[in-house]
């Protein structure tokens, strides 16, 4: 089994490309709970790497298809939303469907950079979190997962014989 974790970006400035204090202690904090990853992606944009770097991980790759994921996107699926609505659209196909297994893509992709047992971060944004995670887990009831994820949040995905067998929310405690 590999596992596959995805994680928001942490706390910024609003006006900011770069993470605030808040956001840097916030990293620190949950980046103490999670790992070793045999493989690290981030987003292109600086808070997605800064936030990496401050949860005590070395990036091994940026990725433009982890950015926030533009117009056309946005407006089939809005951010923020519950996972729910967001495994809805993915389900219908349109070109948010497309971004979100894309993302799929990418994660498979990544998955076989590891050896079995191992594990992966990725670092990107709202709407993108839940949108990969749902493309995904195609088939998988996210009636329970809740609302759209906030800073360092995400979703733990396990890959088992050659697909994604399940996954879970991943919260930070507030």
């Amino acid at each position: 089994m590999k596992i596959l974790e995805i994680r928001r970006h942490s706390i910024r400035d609003p006006q900011g490309d770069h993470l605030n204090q808040k956001g840097i202690n916030l990293a620190r904090k949950v980046g103490q709970g999670i790992g070793p990853f045999d493989y690290v992606a981030t987003s292109t944009l600086t808070r997605a790497l800064e936030t990496a770097v401050a949860m005590g991980f070395a990036v091994n790759e940026q990725n433009p298809l982890l950015n926030t994921y533009g117009g056309a996107v946005e407006r089939e699926a809005p951010w923020p939303m519950p996972f729910f609505h967001y495994s809805e659209i993915v389900r219908q196909g349109g070109i948010a469907a497309q971004y979100a297994n894309q993302l799929a893509d990418f994660y498979r992709a990544t998955l076989a950079r590891i050896p079995s047992g191992g594990s992966v971060l990725i670092i990107n944004h709202g709407g993108v979190v839940e949108l990969g995670a749902t493309a995904c887990l195609p088939d998988a009831d996210f009636s329970t997962w809740g609302d759209a994820v906030d800073y360092c949040e995400g979703a733990r995905l396990f890959w088992d014989d050659g697909r994604f067998a399940r996954g879970e929310v991943l919260r930070v405690p507030k």
